[in-house]
């Protein structure tokens, strides 16, 4: 946690294309820090899934498909 403040200076500077991908019922990260990807890259790709922590494990088919997608777009 003590690198956060310099990994969110680097996402604002460099404004990287970024797809977030976050479980709605993740018990070790709240849905708002999903959110606040938005405020350092405002053009980040941002979904909130039906799942939990480990997505992979419940939306396997999901997540494929938006990493598909998001890989296809390029840039």
């Amino acid at each position: 946690m003590a690198s956060y403040p310099r990994w969110q200076e680097w996402l604002r500077r460099e404004r990287p294309r970024l797809l977030v991908l976050w479980g709605r019922h993740d018990t070790s990260f709240q849905v708002a820090g999903a959110e606040a990807y938005r405020s350092d890259v405002p053009e980040a790709e941002v979904y909130v899934l039906d799942g939990g922590h480990f997505l992979l494990d419940t939306r396997a088919d999901e997540v494929a498909s938006l990493v598909r997608g998001f890989a296809s777009t390029g840039g």
